[in-house]
């Protein structure tokens, strides 16, 4: 039978490695790729520089689906309210997408299947947004997420490499399979500019990071033909605060689906054949494997974005300081490398991984005291790669309530960023209200004389902010603290929170097992 397939586009906008894609195309006579502007997931909170990063993306695959004589088509809406008209507009009889577990995204497509049944629209998805499948990892682990790298290591090492990634539909794919498309189709299913999403592109600045697979493949060729720096590549050795990115930022187009991970893995396997190289958890292929680590622990960990009922997650009493949190967030905490931090996220979309951890710990454990789910909230909406596993994931790593414990090492808002900026370039850039501060104060212009602070043309406490918080006493109070929600974590479970291994899951509900069984096949 000759099907009538919407293949819907959410995460993976790609054409190459998109085994969904290549389903839908299995006898089908006609096609509609469908991307839906979910108000769930593009809200008006979202940064600009996210939702122009999307509509970039959009654009290419447009682009790359007309060259294959077809389109894209877009709409507005929750997908549970428009793919009924859909499928009677169109007279669907198969739906196919790539496999998504957030649980917002569950519940999404769980309606939706359901939906599909009653309408008769068989429905087919695919894992490809992840090295392995997720759940498969669940289950060599007995049931229960691994709690430590090193154990997902020896899960994946037992599992073998990732699958290889599949090519991009050609022209004799489609040779069947037609698009209809009309002038009326052009209008009313075209890709709407940020203006008529009611933002205001008037402030944004020079896009560093343009959306779409063909800039994705582009950057990835141009990293992996810097063979010697992928071979030596050690994450803890970059920059948190060099003026250009000292690592990849493939993290986007990893997160927009723009780039397949395992295309990634394999070009990286290819790099190292041969050459002597570095090794994860520091190494290219070990940060795929801490992206697929986090997606475990989001799928087999309830309620994983959270601190109450997620059983891994330290209880700690943090403060609610709403005049604190908006000073974080608006780069007006005084401290001037938190502060370049933060002005650079909102004004790109992007920070060095060593700057999260940075404004993270200041945030919570190390001089606020506020909680890490604050701090999730801005970084969802600020970062391009803002992705929701590895985001609950890094914020409860980095607030020592899961995954590490050592809350005694807490980051300094001023002697970090001096390691690897003496004379703070990077925040001259950032704030440049401070760029004629001398290098001896530019990490503390509160410390300059007077007449120091008039000849750079900035009075700390008019033009610039004194500090919100005296780092040295807050932190040492707040180790404290954290000291206290650990003993009082340990008397309620009688084992300390580094000890447990994982967290037995509830038995499969039957949809799940017959989920879990068409996956497979």
């Amino acid at each position: 039978m000759a099907h009538v397939c919407i293949h819907w586009f959410r995460k993976g906008l790609r054409l190459h490695d998109n085994p969904a894609l290549m389903a839908a195309l299995k006898d089908c006579k006609e096609l509609y790729p469908v991307f839906i502007l979910d108000p769930y997931l593009h809200h008006a909170q979202v940064g600009i520089n996210r939702q122009r990063f999307l509509i970039g993306a959009l654009k290419d695959l447009d682009c790359s689906l007309r060259k294959l004589n077809s389109r894209l088509f877009v709409l507005r809406g929750k997908p549970e309210d428009v793919f009924p008209k859909l499928f009677n507009r169109w007279n669907v009889t198969k739906l196919t997408y790539e496999y998504d577990t957030e649980p917002y995204s569950l519940r999404r497509d769980e309606k939706v299947a359901s939906l599909a049944k009653e309408h008769g629209v068989d429905v087919i998805y695919k894992i490809s947004h992840t090295l392995y499948n997720i759940e498969r990892i669940i289950e060599e682990n007995n049931g229960k997420p691994p709690l430590t790298y090193k154990r997902l290591q020896a899960i994946v090492q037992n599992l073998g490499p990732p699958k290889k990634p599949i090519p991009a539909p050609t022209l004799e794919n489609m040779r069947d399979v037609k698009t209809p498309g009309s002038q009326k189709y052009e209008d009313k299913y075209r890709i709407p500019t940020l203006e008529e999403l009611r933002l205001d592109s008037q402030f944004l600045g020079e896009e560093l990071f343009p959306g779409g697979e063909q800039e994705a493949l582009r950057r990835l060729d141009e990293h992996m033909k810097r063979t010697g720096w992928v071979c030596s590549f050690e994450k803890p050795q970059t920059s948190p605060n060099s003026l250009s990115p000292s690592t990849t930022v493939l993290s986007p187009y990893i997160t927009f689906g723009c780039l397949s991970v395992r295309t990634f893995w394999w070009r990286l396997t290819e790099v190292y054949r041969g050459r002597k190289h570095s090794d994860p958890p520091v190494s290219l292929h070990g940060q795929l494997l801490w992206r697929e680590f986090f997606y475990t622990c989001s799928v087999g960990i309830p309620n994983f974005n959270k601190m109450n009922e997620n059983p891994v997650c330290t209880k700690v009493d943090w403060d609610t300081n709403q005049k604190y949190l908006a000073a974080w967030r608006e780069a007006r905490t005084g401290f001037p490398f938190i502060d370049a931090i933060m002005t650079q996220l909102r004004q790109e979309g992007w920070i060095h991984h060593l700057a999260r951890h940075a404004v993270a710990c200041f945030l919570t454990r190390g001089d606020l005291w506020i909680s890490w789910e604050e701090g999730q909230k801005v970084f969802e909406d600020l970062l391009l790669d803002g992705d929701w596993a590895l985001n609950a994931g890094n914020w409860q790593w980095l607030s020592a309530s899961a995954f590490f414990h050592q809350f005694f090492r807490v980051y300094s808002p001023i002697a970090f960023g001096k390691k690897t900026d003496k004379n703070g370039d990077y925040i001259k850039k950032y704030l440049p209200l401070l760029k004629k501060f001398p290098p001896e104060y530019i990490y503390e212009p509160w410390k300059a004389p007077r007449s120091v602070q008039q000849a750079a043309g900035c009075i700390v406490g008019k033009d610039y902010p004194h500090p919100i918080v005296q780092h040295e006493q807050v932190s040492k109070k707040n180790i404290q603290r954290m000291k206290e929600a650990y003993a009082k974590r340990s008397s309620d479970n009688n084992e300390s929170p580094i000890k447990k291994q994982g967290v037995k899951r509830k038995a499969p509900s039957v949809i799940e097992m017959l989920q879990k069984k068409s996956r497979k096949e």
